[in-house]
């Protein structure tokens, strides 16, 4: 259970810093090289994942890291789903927990805290878009914060010498699609 400090038990959920990037690098390059719950097939750089710190935050959404013992044990962020202008109010998670450390509540402490802070934003809606059907772990943790499954693409994946599917699954933020987003008319008439 989360209180207001962004604690879970002993876990601490925080706003990453570049000086963290190095440990998240680190847990990242375990599921490429690893797992299917991403298809890249070569581990990005330290820089690269700075890149891509600096791209969700560039959209003003949060970029998290879980410490645990003063230690980096996971992390997770949101990022614009698609580019076009249309998507907008709409945003993907990725949730990543240190290896070997999986069933501890790491991942749910950073959920819910990203959830938390998402639903304070402009954002209507986030899409979980989980690698691997047999990705039981995830597609538990996106349910048990309200995520629905909405589809799978079948074999759109080809990794570790197989074909793997991706489920998506989809969570309302805030008003979610009940009324129109809070915009001036300006953006809502493109």
């Amino acid at each position: 259970m989360q209180d207001g400090s962004g604690r879970t038990g002993n876990v601490t959920v925080r706003d990453a810093a570049e000086a963290d990037m190095e440990a998240v690098a680190r847990i990242y390059a375990h599921y490429v090289d690893h797992a299917l719950a991403t298809f890249e097939e070569v581990a990005p750089t330290r820089e690269e994942m700075l890149v891509r710190r600096r791209k969700a935050l560039g959209c003003g959404a949060p970029y998290l890291v879980a410490e645990l013992g003063g230690e980096i044990v996971g992390y997770c962020y949101a990022a614009p789903y698609h580019v076009r202008p249309a998507y907008r109010h709409t945003l993907e998670d990725s949730v990543y927990v240190a290896p070997g450390l999986g069933g501890r509540g790491i991942g749910g402490a950073l959920l819910s805290a990203l959830l938390a802070r998402c639903e304070g934003g402009p954002w209507r809606t986030m899409v979980a878009i989980v690698g691997d059907s047999d990705n039981a772990a995830s597609i538990a943790l996106h349910r048990r914060y309200g995520f629905a499954p909405v589809g799978t693409l079948r074999a759109v994946g080809y990794k570790f010498g197989r074909w793997v599917d991706t489920p998506i699954l989809q969570r309302a933020l805030g008003a979610g699609d009940s009324q129109p987003p809070d915009e001036p008319m300006a953006k809502q008439a493109r």
